[in-house]
């Protein structure tokens, strides 16, 4: 009995190993070894999820459920199924039970009526081995910690306030690009891990004033590119340690191995920072680093920070807040390059706010409308997480009409309901006019506050993003700054490529190599 069942499964586990592995890791032959091993403890052991009413979905197999049939670009694959089974539909991973949710009226449920049953996110391992356990407050459990982890981002570190009283440090950082880019003209420029870079150092300068300067620029934008590349994409692969998480504690994929060898890469300078201040007793500092320290001394705290807690939170702002601008201003910048039109109105707008004698500064922000268009529509084709990050209910709910189990993975497809028909006219168009019309509501009825559930990019609910203010202030600066200062072309013979890399974070799948020329008429502005 048991040679004929290994038989008949063989094909499947091949298609397991071709799906999963690559020539750096470890064969899923063998992890299908270790599954059918402790196949009977999983199923002795695993919880019942034999709840009435679930939603509709694609029949799976046992054990495995719906993991053979999973395609990578689990957003576009999710949308498929979703035109088979509905806006609400289950799909078993393992033993893990995942309800996919692509309707507004259905997200307005999960995120706004019962958004505290659904605070709580589903931590993958790679999660945990990033951010110190799940310390951080992307992954941390809702609840007091939490709150206060909230509360220093948004009210302290990433208020309005705060981030303009560290205006110059920003200012400073796009005048260095910009001197870069200038020394560049003519030449081939990698525009992602340009604006990479010096979104890094505005973070790093916010966070204990220290940046990459002179000949390491180009080096390190790349290295430290690539190191939060390979994080996120280890945030959002697929590991059996989540489809069954008996298995967890073998690290089968060895992915919470891979995500510890890039974890020291950061922890090592925050290490560094945190020892340098505190030997200093600099308490005067205005940076946020000194902030955290402050705030970890205050003896009479409820809920005091922990050091693991506080370089969770660094790990969140230079992870996080890197490479979610990055893309986003990569994306834009491709969009406008390649829709001629678009990127004239920008330039044009510009030039009757700011002038072609004089560099772009945040308060010019407010005054180009349609530049926030530009970046809204991009937001709208190309969400940071088209995902989001999914949630885990902590208890049993019906939504939908239907049970969603408590401690399911429920994802909301956010990348799907910007790009619905029903919605969006002509969704596919790379349009920006569609957030300046006043017939229905325009740039009034969609912000980034989450209560339109046709337009949520940044999340909804208690877990929306907490970084907002400070993404669009350094998207629409860092965006003003490229497209008035420079003209941009594809290099010759080569065409414009816009689609997409999936992953927790959406990425560009091919870079955004283009070559600059100068705009302004006093090039005493490029130094």
């Amino acid at each position: 009995m048991v040679a004929m069942f290994l038989s008949s499964i063989t094909p499947l586990f091949e298609n397991l190993n071709h799906y999963y592995t690559n020539n750096n890791t470890t064969p899923f032959l063998i992890i299908a070894f270790t599954v059918i091993s402790t196949l009977t403890w999983l199923l002795f052991l695993r919880p019942n999820m034999a709840h009435r009413n679930l939603p509709p979905g694609p029949p799976g197999l046992p054990i495995f459920g719906n993991l053979l049939s999973l395609d990578p670009d689990l957003h576009t694959y999710f949308l498929s199924l979703a035109h088979t089974y509905g806006p609400i539909f289950k799909i078993q991973l393992g033993s893990k039970l995942g309800i996919v949710i692509t309707s507004p009226s259905m997200v307005r449920e999960v995120l706004k009526e019962h958004d505290s049953v659904f605070a709580n996110r589903d931590v993958p391992a790679a999660g945990r081995a990033a951010t110190y356990g799940g310390a951080d407050i992307a992954w941390a459990p809702y609840g007091p910690e939490w709150r206060m982890l909230r509360k220093v981002c948004v009210l302290k570190m990433l208020s309005n306030n705060t981030l303009d009283s560290v205006y110059e440090l920003r200012r400073n950082e796009v005048r260095k690009m910009v001197g870069f880019l200038h020394d560049r003209v003519g030449s081939e420029v990698n525009v992602g891990e340009q604006v990479f870079l010096t979104v890094l150092n505005v973070i790093t300068e916010m966070m204990w004033g220290g940046a990459v300067e002179g000949q390491e620029r180009e080096g390190l934008g790349a290295e430290f590119r690539e190191v939060v590349a390979e994080m996120t994409h280890l945030l959002g692969k697929p590991n059996v340690s989540d489809f069954f998480p008996a298995l967890a504690r073998f690290d089968l994929q060895r992915v919470e191995k891979q995500m510890h060898a890039l974890v020291p890469r950061f922890d090592g300078i925050f290490e560094r920072k945190i020892g340098e201040r505190v030997k200093e007793g600099n308490k005067k500092s205005n940076d946020f680093l000194q902030f955290l320290l402050n705030l970890r001394e205050e003896a009479d705290s409820k809920t005091p920070l922990t050091m693991v807690q506080l370089k969770a939170l660094l790990m969140d702002m230079v992870v996080g807040g890197s490479d979610t601008s990055a893309n986003t201003i990569e994306f834009a910048m491709a969009e406008m390059i390649k829709n001629s039109e678009v990127m004239k109105k920008v330039q044009e707008e510009l030039e009757a706010v700011v002038g072609r004698d004089n560099m772009v500064e945040e308060s010019h922000i407010h005054k180009l409308p349609y530049l926030c268009a530009v970046m809204k529509e991009t937001l709208r084709l190309h969400p940071a997480l088209p995902l989001l990050i999914p949630h885990r209910p902590s208890e049993t709910t019906t939504i939908g009409g239907y049970t969603v189990p408590k401690d399911s993975r429920v994802f909301v497809n956010v990348w799907a309901i910007h790009r619905d028909p029903s919605i969006w006219d002509n969704p596919l168009e790379f349009d920006p006019t569609r957030f300046l019309r006043d017939d229905d509501g325009g740039a009034n009825k969609w912000d980034f506050s989450g209560s339109d559930f046709t337009y949520f990019p940044f999340g909804s609910g208690r877990r929306i993003c907490a970084g907002i203010a400070m993404a669009e202030r350094t998207v629409l600066y860092f965006l003003a700054t490229l497209v008035h200062s420079f003209d941009w072309r594809v290099i010759d013979g080569e065409k414009l490529d816009i689609s997409e890399k999936f992953g927790i974070v959406l990425k560009k799948k091919t870079p955004l190599v283009v070559i600059p020329k100068l705009r302004l008429s006093n090039l005493g502005l490029y130094k």
